[in-house]
């Protein structure tokens, strides 16, 4: 990869007003190619970006939460395809919105939830962000939106379990599975199955100390097109550690994940699940004839309508979502990815053995400038930088 290449487009981005600062990195199976930094931490600071610099993950989480999931299958702990109420019993208490155009009426579902809904987003869970169904209900009810408090997950389906797919809080209730099933704090879980193994030491639900010191400063996207500082840090976890999106880390830590997913579950001189499991699970579609859908926002501020790559098809496996033809960045069919809501993104190709992960703290999510970056530093990647 020509690293001066890549650390001149980053630049570039950051210069145009791409984002305030970002950290990326690209990756094959020899490990690390190439990782940069440009911006500030926290616009108008003066403090350059680091390679180091700690980011909230956000929906990252999830791909670390799932594979944790695939560890526990695979130790004979849990089962996919049974009710994830034996763990968790107030999903066999979970109503349905029995139409669209109603917050009131509601039934039971049809079947029960799975683990494996929860993790392909198929269990009917829905974010209100992206859900105005599920938002109205919300202010109908007084029922909390914050993802702080454990009673904000109690909410309807919005369709039966394995009928559709739909984005949505199921890998918090994935997290409460491995609470329920190990008897650890999901946090206490993660750096002894996953975190610890791997050497992701500034990985945590809780920085605090120089982490702290380390965090990137949040900024929004103004209607203008500037960038400003949001005030303040507000927690992301709070009454549980938020399977979901609760993870704060570095680049260099994630890229230690992403090597395991390359490294079809081995990294670091380590197996943490096995290879066969990793292909089968982690990197084929596990939603049928069903498709990824388009985020449609209702608070464009937090964040724009989004899809990656729209018009292609686009399925989910039980780590993230699969591109089920080639991308214009290059990436090839079969390429596992997820993103997080401060406009942070990642990718893994194991058919052009490449990864690679952008990593900014702005809203809106999908900022067109971030996300545009983002593409721009991958298709650079897969021309050789």
């Amino acid at each position: 990869m020509d690293s001066d290449r890549l650390d001149q487009i980053l630049l570039d981005g950051i210069e145009r007003g791409a984002a305030p600062g970002a950290v990326s990195a690209a990756l094959d199976t020899s490990g690390v190619r190439w990782i940069g930094a440009a911006g500030e931490t926290t616009l108008g600071s003066g403090e350059a970006m680091q390679q180091d610099t700690v980011f909230a993950l956000h929906s990252m989480t999830k791909s670390i939460v799932s594979v944790a999931v695939l560890r526990l299958v695979e130790l004979g702990v849990l089962d996919l395809d049974e009710p994830a109420s034996t763990w968790c019993p107030w999903l066999a208490e979970t109503t349905v919105f029995a139409s669209a155009g109603s917050v009131t009426d509601l039934r039971p579902p049809a079947s029960p939830i799975t683990l494996r809904h929860l993790l392909t987003h198929t269990s009917g869970f829905a974010y209100a962000i992206w859900n105005a169904q599920l938002g109205e209900w919300m202010a109908a009810t007084d029922h909390p939106r914050s993802l702080l408090e454990r009673r904000s997950l109690h909410v309807p389906l919005m369709f039966d379990p394995g009928t559709r797919w739909e984005y949505g809080i199921g890998i918090d209730w994935a997290g409460f599975v491995i609470e329920a099933a190990t008897g650890q704090t999901l946090g206490d879980h993660l750096h002894e199955a996953i975190l610890d193994p791997l050497g992701m030491r500034d990985t945590t639900f809780h920085p605090d100390g120089a982490l702290r010191e380390r965090l990137a400063g949040r900024h929004q996207r103004l209607a203008d097109g500037t960038l400003a500082v949001l005030e303040g840090d507000p927690p992301i976890n709070g009454e549980f550690e938020t399977g979901g999106g609760g993870l704060y880390g570095t680049v260099p830590d994630f890229c230690r994940f992403l090597a395991l997913l390359l490294g079809e579950g081995n990294a670091h001189g380590v197996q943490l699940v096995s290879p066969e499991r990793m292909r089968a699970l982690a990197f084929t579609n596990q939603i049928g004839e069903v498709r990824v859908q388009q985020l449609r926002s209702t608070d464009l501020a937090l964040s724009q309508h989004a899809e990656f790559f729209p018009g292609d098809p686009k399925g989910h496996s039980l780590v993230g979502q699969i591109n089920l033809v080639p991308a214009h960045t290059g990436r090839s069919a079969g390429t596992l990815a997820w993103a997080g809501m401060a406009n942070c993104y990642f990718w893994v190709d194991p058919a052009a053995s490449l990864a690679g992960v952008y990593a900014s703290r702005m809203f809106p999510f999908a900022d067109t400038g971030s996300l545009g970056l983002a593409h721009e530093l991958e298709t650079a990647v897969y021309a050789g930088g």
